[in-house]
């Protein structure tokens, strides 16, 4: 027997006496390992008071241990306890309360054994390193934890000192394997049994090396086999110091016995595991090797499924943070922030993913969505989608629109492996206050006004892309309070096992009232994720806010332009006119000649009145807009060609320039940079806690 919560007996470098005592704290059972406990004859202590096991400075401490377990409590102490030689043993001492034929209590005497007696009986060995060994360091796949599970069981029960360490192919994922003798290899865990400062100072945890040729380490990498050295005297250890060029090894190794295990899973080395006995103990012999070569397959098994663990979380979440974006962009007069949190411990890559991308003439698009189901394939499925949405967003298509594009890509790409996905896709105009929104089967966007008033958006209902049939993707465009928070998001943030969609939806309508709306978005953005940390069953979550307001009035113009030609001239007064007022006297020249050419394309090919537009933000952007929907292309024009050079001039002198269609035509713009100002904003991104997360 053994006091509850102890190890057994074979599972420690000690021996255990138990004895029986009555009310009388009499002994009346005696263990029949008492000669090697305390040296005494069995039956000489029997019917002897219980105090005299220990030395007369402990009877009174073991006389309060009594009489705890005679009022049925259990108690231990280190006590001396008295050898039959006269001198005196360290030893705990339990005491621990019975209910029994004449037995008042159990004493459990545990003494340390000596040197010389430690590794002796190889079924103790044996039951302590395989009974349940598996099950101390097989529980974490965390490969640097398994280490130190598998050299928390060699010590002290096999050796007094132990490391472990695998080929640094293991556990760099860009590393090339090799398994000979010169790999690379990495330390990943040491111990000894009197933790000695000197065999970590020595040996450290984390080094990266490649061990000399003449070496027993080396050998072990070779051959794939175990090494034995039964007795490593000064001299060899000194030879292996030397060829190391570390001098403290030979002073550690010297007059040790020492066995390398290879560590081989699926016919592939993956490293050893070092075992050192120190002098005054038994030395290793071939049952030892056998016993430890034993172990050291089990513990093969488990450092590989740890490493393919590692490997693939990491190659999963590299690819997720990968696909996700690393910066956000809005027009200056927007103010947005986000927050990602991929799944829990158990599902940790998802299909989840957030967007806002600046668009020409003081827009912005606002995009979160979410590939149904998790792991690799949602995350691939996500890449492309969000990939894709970009592309489209660049192209300037309405929300609508590029919804449906992105519909018509899903069902293509179900053809091969069915997939489906919801989206919110907003576009604001700061310049106009407005807010166009479409969903595809997506959770309803809040906006909040800055007055707390708030509101879930009624958009019109749309079925998931990659869902064949239902209504037609149609957008709906809001009026936009000036200041007011947009927020978009995933189900995973409203929707969890313990709690209703509807409730999710309350509490984050809650967060946005007329105390919280104009607190720092940074506030607002943690405030969403408030109490999500602890659900480790979560799903993946994406919110995107957006603090909107209005560009201001003196930061843009706006002009009809009859179709004449005299109109041209009147562009350029108007631009110069403005740009004067603005300060912007260096880009006078430069912006004349893309009205110039821009108000002459327009005029030429497009029916009706046009307008030019002029908006200084962080560039300079100048619009015109006009009621043909046929988009304008570059071209190079021939030699003796009479037009087509107008845009390739545009081209030249702006930062950029683009098209896009509206509902009354179509829009040229181009874009210069303004001096001192860089075109984005040079601004750090604010960290949060969960950042490193995706980045």
């Amino acid at each position: 027997m053994a006091p509850r919560g102890d190890a057994p007996v074979g599972d420690s470098p000690s021996r255990t006496l138990v004895l029986g005592f009555d009310a009388d704290r009499v002994i009346v059972q005696c263990g029949p390992n008492c000669p090697a406990v305390l040296g005494h004859d069995p039956g000489g202590l029997i019917g002897r008071p219980a105090t005299d096991l220990v030395a007369d400075d402990a009877k009174a401490e073991l006389e309060g241990l009594l009489e705890a377990a005679a009022a049925g409590q259990e108690r231990t102490a280190v006590l001396t306890a008295r050898h039959a030689d006269g001198r005196g043993v360290d030893a705990v001492v339990t005491a621990q309360p019975m209910v029994g034929d004449g037995t008042a209590g159990l004493l459990y005497v545990r003494v340390a054994l000596p040197p010389s007696e430690r590794f002796q009986d190889p079924s103790l060995m044996r039951r302590a390193l395989m009974d349940d060994a598996l099950t101390r360091f097989g529980q974490s796949l965390d490969l640097d934890q398994t280490a130190k599970g598998i050299v928390d069981v060699v010590v002290p029960h096999y050796c007094n000192v132990s490391s472990v360490l695998i080929l640094e192919s293991l556990v760099a994922a860009d590393e090339v394997h090799e398994e000979t003798g010169s790999a690379v290899m990495r330390r990943i865990s040491v111990a000894s049994e009197d933790e000695d400062p000197a065999w970590t100072a020595t040996f450290p945890v984390g080094e990266v090396l490649v061990f000399p040729e003449g070496t027993p380490y080396r050998e072990v990498l070779d051959t794939a086999r175990p090494v034995l050295l039964r007795h490593v005297e000064r001299r060899d250890a000194g030879a292996i110091a030397e060829k190391w060029r570390r001098n403290p090894v030979g002073h550690l190794l010297s007059d040790v016995s020492m066995v390398l295990l290879p560590m081989i899973a699926r016919d592939t080395l993956l490293g050893f595991i070092a075992c050192t006995r120190v002098g005054g103990h038994r030395r290793f012999d071939a049952y030892d090797v056998e016993i430890g070569m034993e172990f050291a397959a089990r513990a093969a098994i488990v450092i590989d499924n740890a490493r393919l663990f590692s490997r693939e979380r990491a190659t999963a979440l590299a690819l997720q943070r990968s696909l996700l974006p690393n910066r956000l962009s809005a027009p200056a007069t927007v103010e947005v922030r986000h927050r990602y949190l991929p799944g829990s411990k158990l599902v940790e890559v998802g299909g989840d993913w957030y967007e806002s991308i600046a668009l020409p003439g003081a827009r912005v698009a606002l995009i979160v969505g979410d590939v149904a189901g998790h792991g690799v394939r949602a995350a691939v499925t996500m890449g492309r989608l969000r990939t894709a949405l970009h592309t489209l967003a660049n192209l300037e298509l309405p929300p609508a629109d590029a919804l449906h594009v992105m519909h018509e890509l899903m069902i293509e790409l179900g053809e091969q492996e069915p997939h489906f996905a919801t989206c919110v896709y907003a576009v604001y105009d700061a310049t106009t206050g407005k807010l166009e929104v479409a969903s595809a089967g997506h959770l309803p966007p809040l906006l909040a006004a800055p007055d707390g008033a708030n509101a879930y958006l009624e958009v019109p209902p749309a079925p998931p892309l990659g869902v064949v049939g239902g209504a037609a993707i149609e957008s709906r465009e809001f009026a936009v309070e000036d200041g007011s928070v947009f927020v978009i998001y995933t189900d995973g943030l409203v929707e969890n096992r313990g709690r209703d969609i509807d409730d999710g939806l309350a509490r984050l309508r809650s967060l946005f009232t007329a105390e919280t709306v104009g607190r720092p978005m940074e506030d607002l953005a943690k405030a969403t994720l408030a109490g999500v940390y602890a659900d480790e069953h979560r799903d993946d979550i994406a919110v995107l806010l957006a603090r909107l307001h209005r560009m201001p009035a003196d930061r843009m113009a706006s002009w009809p332009l009859p179709t004449d030609p005299a109109s041209v001239r009147r562009a350029r007064g108007l631009v110069c006119s403005k740009l004067t007022e603005w300060g912007l006297s260096d880009l006078v020249y430069t912006t004349e000649l893309l009205a110039s050419e821009l108000v002459t394309n327009a005029l030429r090919y497009a029916p009706g009145g046009i307008e030019l537009r002029l908006l200084l933000e962080r560039t300079l952007t100048l619009e015109v807009l006009d009621r043909s929907a046929a988009l304008p292309r570059l071209r190079h024009a021939l030699d003796d060609d009479e037009n087509g050079r107008g845009l390739l001039v545009v081209s030249q002198l702006a930062h950029r320039w683009g098209t896009r269609r509206t509902q009354a035509g179509k829009v040229v713009w181009c874009e210069q940079v303004v001096p001192g100002v860089p075109p984005e904003p040079d601004e750090p991104i604010p960290s949060w806690p969960g950042e490193n997360h995706h980045r």
